[in-house]
């Protein structure tokens, strides 16, 4: 079901990332730049509105597939690296205390709701542009 918290949960841990992700980092500066809510309209059809648990964000799966090519992971080592890496949970706007995913959601996410390699590629284009 595509139905999902939105908005940054307030944490007392937070101010960390102003002080160890620095406003030069390119995580910092992805986040700042672009606008990925245009990810939720694109994969909306691929959901059911109202049977199921809540989705995890698709935007936030996103965005865990756009560290998997910058950075040249395998999911395990992706998720393995969000677990610890402050930048990446800024980016993926979670707070430092949050836990991440689990390795098979991205499969379940580029299998289910993204369907063929071409609209990933399409998407991280409309990413950049």
């Amino acid at each position: 079901m595509l139905n999902f918290q939105n908005e940054l949960d307030v944490s007392p841990f937070s101010g960390l990332y102003d002080i160890l992700v620095k406003e030069d980092h390119l995580l910092r500066k992805l986040t700042n730049l672009v606008d990925f809510s245009f990810i939720v309209n694109e994969v909306k059809d691929n959901y059911c509105l109202d049977d199921g648990r809540n989705a995890i964000d698709p935007v936030q799966l996103f965005k865990y597939l756009l560290l998997k090519v910058i950075y040249d992971l395998s999911d395990r080592d992706l998720v393995s690296r969000a677990f610890t890496d402050l930048s990446f949970k800024y980016f993926l706007g979670l707070a430092p205390e949050d836990n991440v995913i689990h390795p098979t959601t991205l499969t379940k996410f580029r299998r289910l709701r993204l369907k063929n390699e071409d609209f990933l590629d399409q998407l991280i284009s409309k990413s950049i542009e």
